[in-house]
């Protein structure tokens, strides 16, 4: 399945390679063929996003994260699919947190993910006597600092295919790439996909994800 991270690649170096060199459309067409292919294999992408990495931070300036007037908090607030994420950051007196300076990322499971999960056990994740075990779930979808893609694909890329990253609970999420999706696994096996890259926020950055992923057994 394509999604932003190939679309943006063959956009960049098919551009590039346009602005630069004046191509035909014949080539281009050929080119964007043998690119398709070419990133077909993980490490032969891992070396490529390395690559690209390191010249737009060369080349380009950083994202200015005070041109953004939402905070992380206030954009789940305004979400249609992140209700539920919602509704256990509230829960977990994790607001004021989410609206601070941070920076934070947060690996935001939409409701669809959370459906996944028995209602019965989300139910008792929320009950005010279990706020300790509902801070635990919640900030392990967050790490501190502004892990963006890029970054994630850079620790991958040193890590020859893998990154680890502490989160802000405390527990390690694992990251590899699959095809051309970033996937983060928790302590127990379970995976959930980066559907949405990049979420840009005042205070941080959100990443979509499809599934819940978990720091104890619920």
């Amino acid at each position: 399945m394509l999604n932003i991270f190939k679309c943006t690649l063959v956009h960049i170096v098919i551009s590039t390679l346009i602005v630069s060199c004046r191509i035909s459309f014949t080539f281009h067409r050929l080119f964007k063929q043998t690119l398709m292919k070419f990133l077909a294999t993980p490490l032969s992408l891992l070396a490529l996003l390395t690559s690209l990495i390191s010249l737009s931070q060369t080349s380009l300036v950083s994202v200015n994260h005070d041109l953004f007037k939402n905070t992380i908090i206030l954009s789940t607030e305004e979400s249609q699919t992140h209700k539920m994420l919602l509704t256990a950051v509230k829960a977990a007196g994790l607001e004021e947190i989410l609206a601070g300076n941070g920076p934070f990322t947060v690996f935001a499971p939409t409701d669809i993910a959370f459906e996944k999960i028995p209602a019965d056990k989300i139910e008792a994740l929320l009950r005010p006597e279990n706020k300790r075990a509902l801070r635990s779930f919640v900030t392990y979808h967050i790490v501190a600092g502004n892990l963006t893609a890029a970054k994630i694909l850079m620790a991958m890329s040193n890590g020859k295919g893998t990154a680890i990253f502490t989160t802000v609970q405390g527990s390690e999420l694992l990251a590899h790439l699959d095809g051309l999706d970033i996937v983060l696994t928790d302590c127990f096996g379970n995976s959930a996909r980066i559907t949405k890259a990049d979420a840009n926020q005042s205070n941080g950055v959100i990443h979509v994800i499809d599934n819940v992923i978990l720091p104890n057994p619920l």
